[in-house]
């Protein structure tokens, strides 16, 4: 992971932490989206960062979302999965590897969709700030 940029550090954590938490209950997590999946199927979207430095520390602060889509007459199955999704980014480490680390994380919203085609979409986004150690 040499020479990746805090917001790819930021979104390959993420992947790692929904993969772990959702191994073989989805059909796959992505990075980008894909041009086609089995339903249900998570996307961490590339974050959206803003500079954060303080005067000593390089640093990063946006918002990281993952997006779950699922099929159904009734989000049940997308709910838990949401929540699951919750949890597992809340407790990632905060070391992302070459001197940064997250400095907070905070759940900003977490929001339920049924889509024009008859699917349903679960959007769960958080705050992220992370910094960089100047050694």
């Amino acid at each position: 992971m040499v020479g990746m940029s805090a917001g790819e550090r930021a979104q390959a954590a993420v992947v790692a932490a929904v993969r772990a938490e959702l191994d073989g209950d989805v059909s796959a997590v992505f990075d980008a989206p894909p041009v086609r999946s089995a339903m249900p199927y998570a996307l961490v979207e590339e974050p959206v960062l803003a500079d954060w430095s303080t005067k000593d520390a390089p640093g990063r602060a946006g918002r990281v979302s993952v997006l779950v889509h699922d099929s159904g007459e009734r989000p049940a199955r997308l709910r838990a999965l949401a929540a699951r999704i919750e949890t597992a980014v809340a407790a990632m480490p905060s070391a992302l590897g070459d001197g940064w680390r997250i400095a907070a994380l905070t759940l900003t919203r977490s929001r339920i969709v049924k889509q024009r085609d008859g699917h349903w979409t679960a959007l769960i986004e958080h705050r992220v700030a992370m910094l960089r150690s100047a050694d």
